[in-house]
């Protein structure tokens, strides 16, 4: 799972990065955590805009829905059942970049979880990258205001990952700079669920 990540880069390096402009710069704010469970604007290349960075609202809420509260629940989105969930199928096709530098997990050093030890996750160069990403658009019923949100998409552990996440074998699918714009175009979900990036990681 991933409910805490982090981006710690300023706006001319988000834009070096990803070769996009940032939107609304002046409200992006590098953060050494970022809790998921606060809903947070975080910067984030919609399919719809890919020269474009925007701050999406983590916690993807459907179009259907009748309020926010779904969205506690939507902060992740396996890509096994993407298409079976009702909350994430008409995202499928709405893909988006998630832009980070590092997230973090706790690995259960009891069968009960009662101690576990803190871990941040980043690349060897502790550099930008992007998981992958689906997104939607949702009007408040009352204010008529559009929100635009999104679900960090996750897979089965690899690597690393499977002794770290060894409670539910699960990490944030992370994307290589290669297929990024593969992701965006909607290529098939299978190319995808795999992941083969050289992870660190950091006792914390």
């Amino acid at each position: 799972m991933c409910f805490f990540t982090k981006q710690t880069h300023d706006a001319q390096q988000l834009e070096n990065r990803f070769n996009a402009r940032l939107v609304q710069t002046q409200h992006l704010q590098p953060a050494p955590i970022i809790n998921g469970f606060t809903f947070p604007h975080t910067p984030v290349i919609t399919d719809a805009q890919p020269d474009r960075i925007r701050l999406l609202q983590w916690g993807l809420i459907p179009r259907w829905a009748r309020d926010n509260s779904i969205r506690q629940y939507t902060l992740n989105a396996r890509i096994e059942t993407l298409s079976e969930k009702p909350s994430f199928r008409d995202s499928v096709r709405k893909r988006c970049l998630v832009i980070a530098d590092g997230f973090y997990e706790w690995q259960w050093l009891d069968a009960q979880g009662m101690r576990k030890q803190k871990y941040l996750i980043t690349l060897p160069d502790n550099g930008l990258f992007a998981f992958a990403g689906i997104w939607s658009e949702w009007r408040e019923p009352q204010s008529g205001i559009v929100r635009h949100t999104y679900s960090i998409v996750t897979t089965e552990a690899a690597g690393i990952m499977r002794e770290i996440h060894n409670s539910k074998k699960r990490m944030p699918l992370i994307l290589t700079p290669e297929n990024e714009r593969q992701w965006l175009s909607g290529a098939a979900l299978e190319h995808f669920a795999h992941p083969r990036l050289t992870l660190q990681t950091h006792a914390v």
